[in-house]
């Protein structure tokens, strides 16, 4: 930008940021937008991120994840047989969970990632614990399927200490929230989202719209218009242990125009 002497009517702030996924939560661009030097300071928002230049997400999908950590006494297979158990209590959950009626528009979904706890094959577990993941295009729905999840935590607690002995301890379920998305949209009509549709035209490629989890969620659910494109480049088998992607160097350089070209548009070149 300096050697072509571009000038713009608003300032560019560029970011390379962290904890986008997973157990990130999104942590780099909650700091960016809530805590950093450049907080109230943002008025558009643009996020880069995987997947074919043509796509535009102007939508944030909310997510809440948990880790439900369950404990009792533990004790013996044989000796202490009869005792609470956390695994049934868990398993109970998981059963009740997966039963669960969710719509399909605005899509919904939940997911059990990962199981773990105990410590041998004839012990009564003390502790065992899950990581859950809700999503919804819907604030609405998403509030609604997070408060059956607890309802369903609690009632496998109380069942299974209705179930068997207490005499050593009951069996007891910590939800911790380890990720909390927020929900939020850009309007079809946000000029930030006409601006993009016509770089992407301009380019020969076909805009097309969605709704996804990025890091653009924060800045939708605070009213700061935000998109993301992708960085394009083929690509696939997304978060799957055979994940990739192309780097091939003059594929990635056009892709850099396109990219370049969006950020200059939004931000005005007079």
């Amino acid at each position: 930008m300096q050697a072509a002497k571009f000038q713009t009517t608003s300032d560019v702030l560029f970011v390379g940021n962290v904890g986008e996924e997973g157990e990130g939560d999104l942590r780099g661009v909650k700091y960016i937008l809530r805590q950093g030097k450049y907080k109230d300071r943002i008025k558009q928002f643009i996020a880069i991120d995987g997947g074919e230049q043509g796509n535009i997400t102007r939508g944030g999908v909310g997510s809440l994840r948990y880790r439900v950590t369950f404990k009792g006494p533990g004790g013996h297979s044989y000796g202490a047989f009869g005792l609470v158990n956390p695994a049934y209590a868990m398993g109970s959950a998981i059963a009740k969970f997966s039963r669960l009626t969710v719509p399909l528009e605005p899509k919904t979904t939940f997911n059990v990632g990962a199981v773990r706890g105990g410590t041998s094959v004839n012990s009564i577990p003390a502790e065992v614990s899950m990581d859950i993941d809700m999503r919804s295009e819907s604030c609405a729905e998403l509030k609604k399927v997070n408060e059956a999840f607890l309802a369903i935590v609690k009632q496998a607690v109380d069942d299974e200490n209705g179930a068997r002995s207490t005499r050593e301890g009951k069996i007891q379920a910590d939800p911790k929230l380890i990720g909390d998305r927020p929900c939020g949209e850009t309007p079809a009509t946000a000029p930030i989202v006409q601006t993009t549709t016509a770089v992407v035209r301009a380019f020969g490629l076909t805009p097309n719209y969605s709704i996804s989890s990025t890091d653009s969620n924060v800045p939708m659910n605070m009213g700061i218009p935000a998109i993301t494109i992708g960085r394009g480049g083929p690509g696939g088998r997304a978060h799957a242990p055979d994940e990739w992607t192309d780097v091939e160097r003059k594929g990635s350089i056009e892709a850099v125009k396109v990219a370049m070209t969006v950020i200059l548009a939004v931000a005005g070149v007079p």
